[in-house]
This record gives structure tokens, C-alpha cells and sequence, in this order.
């Protein structure tokens, strides 16, 4: 039995392997892509403020752990916990605090995300500061609720008698080229949907530990993803004092004047090397820019350099549909409207699990590709960017071949790009926890919602509203007023009619 056991497993493994290299064999073959084995973007380091004081040499993931010595040693309410982090941590980011501050103050929890987030919203609703980690940013789900109905809704809830607002959650995200489906997510958008809390991503060392610091001490539950590869292959000198950096506040940093690129976290580093390639190939000028802040985002810095430039260009590792690229998108859109001299481009993850083989063009290795021209290219002034997932579930054994080196991408244009004539709007619910006694205002009472404006560009003569639940908590006694009702939509309709 054994041996015909043997055999079988023989066979077919013998078979999956020349299976696979006939498939790699004929891939390589049509391929026009150089052959890449990682996601790759050059790190390049920041230099602190002259003002700064002492610095050290310390990696990411060293920076983090300054930050927390620091808020355990001047806050004595402090306490860090999650899985494993007594002994540092699967990366290291807590490594010899337990041994500084003893095991009361930094301590282990069971294999529970939500026991571990509801823990910290208890902690931070007595009055202490709640440092968690969330082992994986993939494995956050388990304490959605905690975090959206529970953590996001405390001070809203209760009057502003009690709130979680010192309550940090930290937890490694983005894809490394070896994480497959479950230790390469990048779920910020998930939680920019929720009023209530504020979303941080760092893309270096310096400005990890003053952000997380931040955060730290900040008045409301902060959830600040670390793009896990940066944790050992970003290093700077890093102020070994204390410091804070400003949330909610993007950074331009490089400045241009054709194009804005926007991204945050690990992307920051991809785009910066997409404006060299852009100006070294096709003379273009772009305008960088680290969002920061995925909630509340720096909409003005955004605006004013779109409104200078007339384009953009988003990229996240997340996956495309629903992605926080869109709203920033939609919003810009709006405001800049008749500054834009091209569609919004956004240059995103698949709408697929992540693989595993294809890891490396699953990210963005970037390389500014002229490729395919619709067949009304020659109607527009400026082709729409767009680089997207396949519409399969994202495979395992061919990760290599499976993502895209392209963010400058001339792919699908809008056939009616140039007949636009007034910018898309948006009727949506305020940037507030949800009321209870609007409650009626806030479901979809939609009557006239204009709506598909990509297969329709060129022939809207003014621009898409939505109208929409407000960006809060419902409530109660205001329901009669909240929902977006026919008067809303009304209104909507008089702004399209008369613009």
C-alpha cells in the first residue's frame, strides 16, 4: 500500500512539474516584459531637520521600537500588548521593553484580534494609553467590530462622557514578495470608511516614530499600518529624542509641474522613482506627494497641486475596486475639475487575492509603458491611465508573471472624455459620525442619480451627483432630516441643470 501510495505521489508530482515548466517555458516565451523576481523600488534616505538633535542609525522596525520606549517611559499608564510581543515580536518592534518596563506593561495576549482590540478600547476608556499590535494587518478582521462599532463610536455614543481615544492599534501590512494571500493585504480602505478613527501609513524610519508618537497621544483610536518590507531595508539617522509629526498633513516631496503623483506608505518610494523615469523619458515634470494620512486625509495639499499640474495619478497596493484611490479621485474631480487637462488615473493592486509565484507583479515595479491605444485615442487630449487586476482569482505558482511593472500606463481611453463640460458631483453623508434622529435622511432615497461617467465622459454636460448616507454614525432623533431624501436629491438635480 505504501509503495503504490509512492508511486502515485510520484507520478503526479512528476506530472505537476513538467506541467509547470512547459507553462513557465511558454510564458517566458511571449513575454515582453524583462524577467523580474521581486517587486523592486529603490530606498533613498531622508535626512532629519537640522534642529533635530541627536540622531542613531536605526532601521524601521527600530524607529517603531524608540517610539514606544519613549511613551512607556513618559506615560506610566501605558501598557503594550498582542501576540508575542513580550519577546519582541515576530519583527522585532518590541524587543527588550518588557525587560525595561516589566511584564505588567508589556505582555502578551491569546490568539484572539478580538479580544486583543477590545481589551485596549477597555484600557483606553479607564483613562490609560493602549498600545495593541495586531500580529498581521490580514488578520484584523477579526476585530472589525470591535474597532468600527465599538472603538470608532465611543465619544460619539455616549455624549463625549467617555471615550477610547488613546487607544493605538499597530499592525504590519503591504506585501514583502513572499506573503501570498495572508501576510500581503493592505486594508486601509476598509477603515476610511469609518468616522470615528484616523489611519496613519509611515514610509520611513523618521517619520515612523514621530507619527506613531503621534498617534500614541493623539485623542482619538489610531490605527497606524507599517508597510512591513521597510522594516529592516528602510534605514536614516533617526532623532533618538522625543518628537510628533502632524496627522491629517500630506507632504509634497518633489515638487513638479505636468503631473501629481500621490501615493503613501511603500508606494511613496515607487513613485519617486516613476518621476525620474518620467522626466529622464519623456521630459514630464511630476509632482510627489505622501498622503500620510488615509483618514482624515489633507484634501487642500492634494487640490492645490492637481490644480496646478491639471493631472493625477493614484497608487496603492490594495486592490482597485473600492480602494482609497477612488475617493480620492472622486473628490479631486470635484474640486479641480476645470483645472484637470486628463482623466484621474489610478494604478492599483488586483481585484484578487494575492499570490504567492506572482508577487512580484502584483505591487507596482513601475517602468512608464507606452502600451495599447484605444481606437478614439486620437479624440482625446490625454489618454486614461489605467493598470487593474485580472478578473480570476489571483494565482500562486505564477506570481512572477502575474503583476504589472507599469504605473504610466496608455491603456483604455474614455471615449468621451473631451465632451464634459462640468466636473462630477457627489451628495454624500458628512464627514461625521452617523446621528440617530436624521435617520431618514441618510438611506437612499435616491429619485435622479446621474451615474456612469467613464463610459460617458465626452457627453455629460454637467457634472455626476451622488447623493448619500452621511460619513458618521446613524441617529436617532434627527432621523427625519439625515437620510438623503427627495429634497436632496432635489437639490442635486437644480445643480446639475444649472451649472
Amino acid at each position: 500500500t505504501k509503495m503504490a501510495a509512492t508511486k502515485i505521489f510520484t507520478f503526479f508530482t512528476r506530472g505537476l512539474q513538467n506541467a509547470l515548466l512547459r507553462e513557465n517555458a511558454a510564458i517566458s516565451s511571449v513575454s515582453i516584459h524583462p524577467k523580474r523576481n521581486s517587486s523592486s523600488f529603490t530606498y533613498v534616505p531622508e535626512e532629519a531637520p537640522e534642529d533635530a538633535g541627536e540622531t542613531a542609525r536605526m532601521n524601521l522596525f527600530q524607529s517603531l521600537t524608540s517610539a514606544m520606549d519613549i511613551a512607556l517611559e513618559k506615560d506610566p499608564s501605558a501598557v503594550i500588548f498582542g501576540e508575542d510581543v513580550a519577546f519582541g515580536g515576530v519583527f522585532r518592534c518590541t524587543v527588550g521593553l518588557k525587560d525595561k518596563y516589566g511584564k505588567d506593561r508589556v505582555f502578551n495576549t491569546p490568539l484572539s484580534e478580538q479580544g486583543i482590540v477590545g481589551f485596549g478600547i477597555g484600557v483606553a476608556a479607564a483613562g490609560a494609553t493602549a498600545i495593541a499590535e495586531i500580529q498581521f494587518a490580514d488578520y484584523i478582521y477579526p476585530a472589525f467590530d470591535q474597532i468600527v462599532n465599538e472603538a470608532s463610536k465611543f465619544r460619539y455614543r455616549s455624549g463625549n462622557l467617555f471615550n477610547a481615544g488613546r487607544l493605538t492599534i499597530r499592525a504590519p501590512c503591504g506585501a514583502v514578495g513572499h506573503g501570498a494571500l495572508y501576510h500581503s493585504q493592505s486594508p486601509e480602505a476598509y477603515f476610511a470608511h469609518t468616522p470615528g478613527i484616523k489611519v496613519v501609513i509611515p514610509r520611513g524610519p523618521i517619520q515612523a516614530k514621530g507619527l506613531l508618537l503621534s498617534c500614541i497621544r493623539d485623542d482619538n483610536p489610531c490605527i497606524y499600518f507599517e508597510p512591513k518590507i521597510l522594516y529592516r531595508s528602510a534605514v536614516e539617522q533617526v532623532p533618538t529624542g522625543d518628537y510628533m509629526l502632524p496627522l491629517s498633513k500630506a507632504e509634497v516631496l518633489v515638487e513638479g509641474s505636468d503631473l501629481t503623483l500621490v501615493g503613501w506608505g511603500t508606494q511613496v518610494h515607487v513613485l519617486r522613482e516613476v518621476g525620474k523615469m518620467a522626466e529622464e523619458k519623456l521630459n514630464i515634470s511630476c509632482e510627489v506627494i505622501d498622503l500620510v494620512t488615509i483618514l482624515p486625509w489633507d484634501s487642500d495639499t492634494i487640490n492645490e497641486s492637481v490644480s496646478k499640474t491639471g493631472r493625477l495619478l493614484i497608487a496603492h497596493e490594495a486592490p482597485l475596486t473600492g480602494g482609497f484611490a477612488a475617493e480620492i479621485a472622486a473628490s479631486v474631480q470635484n474640486e479641480c475639475f476645470l483645472n484637470l487637462e486628463a482623466p484621474i488615473q489610478r494604478v492599483c493592486g488586483y481585484d484578487t487575492p494575492f499570490p504567492h509565484i506572482y508577487d512580484p507583479f502584483y505591487k507596482f515595479n513601475i517602468v512608464i509603458h507606452l502600451h495599447f491605444q484605444n481606437e478614439c485615442f486620437l479624440n482625446l487630449e490625454a489618454p486614461i491611465q489605467c493598470v487593474c487586476g485580472y478578473d480570476t482569482p489571483f494565482p500562486h505558482i505564477y506570481d512572477p508573471f502575474y503583476k504589472f511593472n507599469i504605473v504610466i500606463h496608455l491603456h483604455f481611453q474614455n471615449e468621451c472624455f473631451l465632451n464634459l463640460e462640468a466636473p462630477i458631483q457627489r451628495v454624500c453623508g458628512y464627514d461625521t459620525p452617523f446621528p440617530h434622529i436624521y435617520e431618514p435622511f441618510y438611506k437612499f432615497n435616491i429619485v435622479i442619480h446621474l451615474h456612469f461617467q467613464n463610459e460617458c465622459f465626452l457627453n455629460l454636460e454637467a457634472p455626476i451627483q451622488r447623493v448619500c448616507g452621511y460619513d458618521t454614525p446613524f441617529p436617532h432623533i434627527y432621523e427625519p432630516f439625515y437620510m438623503p431624501d427627495k429634497w436632496r436629491c432635489f437639490d442635486a438635480v437644480k445643480k446639475v441643470m444649472n451649472y
